[in-house]
């Protein structure tokens, strides 16, 4: 029986090296082998795509296999090698890869999934004044970082829609923010990722949080509905694993913070660390979502009481 683990351990370096690999990949990496290809290679991540019908492909079907000094997303592999080891030197962007039989093979890579880790954080019950309190802190140690659409007017709009439980008005926020922005995740998509997966999360950890878990499903819906035409094959899946409630390590650190888990300005600075602007954008995402989530739960207990 593969062992869970919420956070990947040293795994050995023997041929083939062993791999960690979040469980939101279980469904692709225990299917039998399928074709896939190479995206994308980086010194310290490579990115593979399933390939096949589209109408077949189910999520995620883009895998991260990263080393471990790389940001974890929630649909990553991860090996015991840093990037100073240079563990993907050999791999090539365009190759033809397999994915698999617990498997995940291309030229130059082969790795096992030996041990899972989980990338839904274990929050607990949070109460709302709680969850108040430790947005706050995260906002104070976030010190005003902006992202790549700062200014923008529709990520204001998305919050504040958000916050009155105004599906419509989120719906049509988010659409015009779905691929905005460059890069491998748009800005845009970042911010819904931290959004998505906040208002899942914290709505199922705070009482009366059962609206925000309603937005979250029919928003995530909405945004993951045609994402593979209008944005990255990498933003699509990431978007695919916020609905879920699937977060990158890096922002489950942040949700724990909130939580009152972990301390606010270490697990700030390891978002902020996370790429170029994605770590901002995901950032102002769980910020927007810890509002919402308070928001809707104050007003739920309000009609309840009424």
């Amino acid at each position: 029986m593969t062992t869970l683990v919420r956070d990947p351990v040293p795994l050995s370096g023997r041929c083939p090296p062993a791999g960690a690999a979040s469980l939101a990949l279980r469904s692709a990496l225990e299917a039998p082998r399928r074709p896939a290809r190479v995206l994308a290679v980086f010194p310290t991540a490579v990115y593979l795509e399933v390939r096949g019908p589209a109408r077949r492909r189910a999520e995620p079907r883009v895998l991260a296999v990263v080393g471990a000094d790389a940001v974890r997303l929630p649909n990553a592999i991860v090996l015991a090698a840093t990037g100073r080891e240079r563990p993907f030197r050999a791999v090539r962007e365009g190759g033809e890869a397999v994915v698999g039989d617990g498997v995940v093979e291309a030229e130059g890579l082969r790795v096992r999934v030996r041990r899972w880790w989980d990338p839904a954080p274990a929050l607990g019950a949070v109460q709302p004044a709680a969850l108040v309190r430790g947005t706050r802190a995260l906002e104070a140690a976030l010190d005003g970082a902006a992202g790549g659409l700062a200014g923008h007017p529709d990520p204001p709009i998305l919050a504040e829609r958000c916050a009155d439980g105004d599906l419509a008005g989120a719906v049509e926020a988010a659409e015009r923010i779905v691929g905005l922005g460059p890069g491998l995740t748009p800005s845009g998509d970042d911010i819904l990722a931290g959004l998505l997966v906040t208002l899942r999360l914290f709505g199922a950890a705070v009482p009366a949080g059962g609206r925000a878990v309603w937005l979250a499903d029919w928003l995530g819906a909405a945004v993951t509905a045609d994402a593979e035409t209008r944005t990255t094959a990498l933003a699509a899946t990431l978007l695919h694993c916020a609905a879920a409630g699937a977060a990158g390590a890096e922002v489950g650190a942040a949700l724990r913070a909130v939580a009152g888990q972990e301390a606010p300005g270490p697990a700030a600075r390891r978002l902020l660390a996370a790429g170029h602007t994605s770590g901002a954008d995901l950032a102002w995402g769980v910020v927007a979502g810890c509002r919402a989530v308070s928001s809707l739960a104050v007003s739920a207990a309000e009609k309840a009481s009424a």
